[in-house]
C-alpha cells in the first residue's frame, strides 16, 4: 500500500462517523470483490503481546535488585541471585501465590532481554501510561505500539488489536476490540448460531448459501452505481462484516473447554486463540493494583509472582498451540517505586523503571542499562548499548518505541511516519535486539 492510498483511506475514515466493533473495513490490499468469492486470509505472525503491570511495579523486587540503603526490607545484598547476566531478587520464600523469580529466570532467562534504568521523565499515572504505551509523552493522538503494529500488519483482521485495559489509544488507525470472556469469544466466532453453539445454527447450509448469493448479487448490482464516498464506505463495511464473520469462525476449534482462573491467563487465552486462528495481530494485557503506596512489600510479593506466572502461562500455551516461535512478548509498567518507604510502609511513584522483552529475533540472556545504588538511571551509549556516564543519553520510552518499530519492520510504514517519534538518528538504539 503506497502513502497516497493510505492517506486517502485515512481521510475517509476520519471524515465519516466511526464506531468501535468487531467488523472493520477491509483495506485496499485485501478488499473483497463480491464477484470473486473468497475468505479473508489468515494472519500467520509474528504476534505481539504487551503485558502491563498497571500502577507501577517495584523493580527492586524483580529484575533490578538493590540490597543496600534500605531500598527494600525482604533481602540483603548477599541474597541477590543470578542467572547468566540476569540479577534478580529472591522471592521464593516471600511470594504469595504465582511463581518466584527463581523459577521464572531459571526457565526463561536465556530468552529474556531486560533493560534497566528507563527514564519515564514524569511520575503521574496518566502521562506515564500514555508514554510507555505510545512512546509519545506530549500527545493524546498517538497509537499504542500494539495498535500501530496491528494497523500496519493486519488492519483487515477481524480482531486485529485486542485490548484488556490500560492505555489503548489507536490513533484512528485500527478498531479496538474488547472481548472480556472466553464465552464471549465463542459467541462472536459463531454469530450465526444460537448462543454461539455451532450445533444450533439459525439457518441450515442451504439457506445460508442462498442468503449469501442474494447479498452478492445485490452488491454486484450496486457496484455499477455512482455512490457517495460515505455510502460506498458503509456498504464496504457491511460486506466486510459478512467476510469477517466467516473468518472469525476459524477461532472455534481452538477455544478450550476449561476456562483458566488466573486474571492474565483468561485474557491471554482469548488472545492466543485469536492468534492461532489468524484473526489477530496484537493484544494488550493488563492487571492492576501495583500502586503500592501502603504495604509495598506485601502487595508486590502478591502481584509480581502473579504477573510472572501470567507470562509463563502464555509461553507454555503458545507452545501447545504451535505459535511460540512467532510470539513477541513485552512486559512493562508505567513507573517504578521509590527507593525509600513512606510512613505507611509503602513506596510512592518513581520515574525510573525497567522493561523486558522475549521472542524471535530478540537475543536473550542479556541485561542492558543500569541504575546506581540509589536507583537513579545511568546514561547509555545508544550505539554500543554500554554505560557511558560522560557521553551517553538517558534512554526514554520514545527510544524503546523507535526500536520496536524497526524490529517489527514498520518504521517506514505510512502509519508510523504519520506518528513520528522524532528520535534523532544519533540517539537510535543500535544494539538493543542483538
Amino acid at each position: 500500500m503506497n502513502k497516497s492510498e493510505f492517506a486517502r483511506r485515512l481521510f475517509f475514515k476520519r471524515c465519516a462517523a466511526a464506531g468501535l466493533g468487531f467488523a472493520t473495513p477491509l483495506d485496499a490490499r485485501v478488499r473483497v470483490d463480491a464477484s470473486e468469492k473468497q475468505d479473508l486470509p489468515a494472519y500467520d505472525g509474528p504476534y505481539y503481546i504487551v503485558f502491563n503491570a498497571s500502577g507501577g511495579w517495584d523493580t527492586t523486587y524483580l529484575m533490578d535488585p538493590k540490597g543496600v540503603g534500605g531500598i527494600n526490607r525482604l533481602y540483603e545484598e548477599g541474597d541477590i541471585l543470578t542467572q547468566g547476566e540476569h540479577r534478580f531478587a529472591p522471592t521464593e520464600k516471600t511470594r504469595e501465590g504465582g511463581i518466584s523469580n527463581e523459577a521464572f529466570f531459571s526457565e526463561f532467562g536465556q530468552e529474556l532481554l531486560v533493560f534497566n534504568g528507563l527514564d519515564y521523565s514524569v511520575n503521574n499515572h496518566a502521562p506515564c501510561s500514555r508514554y510507555m504505551a505510545t512512546g509519545k509523552l506530549d500527545s493524546l493522538a498517538y497509537p499504542t505500539f500494539a495498535a500501530l503494529v496491528a494497523a500496519c500488519k493486519g488492519q483487515s483482521c477481524p480482531l486485529s488489536f485486542l485490548t484488556f485495559g490500560n492505555y489503548s489509544a489507536t490513533g484512528n488507525l485500527v478498531a479496538m476490540s474488547r472481548v472480556p470472556y472466553l464465552p464471549s469469544l465463542k459467541r462472536i466466532a459463531n454469530a450465526d448460531a444460537m448462543d454461539g453453539n455451532p450445533r444450533s445454527p439459525y439457518h441450515d447450509d442451504f439457506a445460508i448459501s442462498r442468503i449469501e448469493r442474494a447479498i452478492d448479487e445485490r452488491r454486484n448490482a450496486r457496484r455499477q452505481l455512482n455512490l457517495l464516498p460515505r455510502q460506498e464506505r458503509a456498504e464496504n463495511m457491511l460486506y466486510a462484516a459478512q467476510v469477517n464473520s466467516k473468518a472469525l469462525a476459524r477461532v472455534t476449534p481452538h477455544i478450550p473447554d476449561n476456562l483458566p482462573k488466573q486474571r492474565l491467563a483468561q485474557q491471554a487465552e482469548i488472545a492466543l486463540t485469536s492468534f492461532k486462528a489468524g484473526v489477530c495481530v496484537s493484544a494488550n494485557l493488563s492487571i492492576g493494583q501495583f500502586d503500592s503506596h501502603a504495604n509495598n512489600d506485601q502487595d508486590q510479593m502478591r502481584l509480581i509472582p502473579e504477573f510472572l506466572q501470567g507470562i509463563a502461562n502464555v509461553l507454555h500455551r503458545a507452545e501447545e498451540l504451535g505459535i511460540r516461535d512467532q510470539l513477541v512478548v513485552i512486559a512493562q509498567s508505567e513507573m517504578g517505586r521509590t527507593p525509600d518507604y513512606n510512613n505507611g510502609n509503602g513506596k510512592d511513584h518513581w520515574s525510573i523503571g525497567s522493561i523486558m522483552f522475549l521472542g524471535p529475533g530478540i537475543k536473550g540472556g542479556r541485561v542492558l542499562g543500569q541504575t546506581d545504588e540509589k536507583q537513579f538511571a545511568l546514561p547509555v551509549d545508544p550505539a554500543s548499548m554500554k554505560i557511558d556516564s560522560e557521553n551517553g543519553i538517558r534512554i526514554r520510552p520514545e527510544h524503546i518505541h523507535e526500536s520496536l518499530r524497526e524490529f517489527a519492520g514498520i518504521a517506514q510504514h505510512p502509519a508510523s511516519l504519520e506518528f513520528s517519534l522524532e528520535v534523532k538518528t544519533k540517539e537510535k538504539l543500535r544494539g538493543l535486539w542483538s
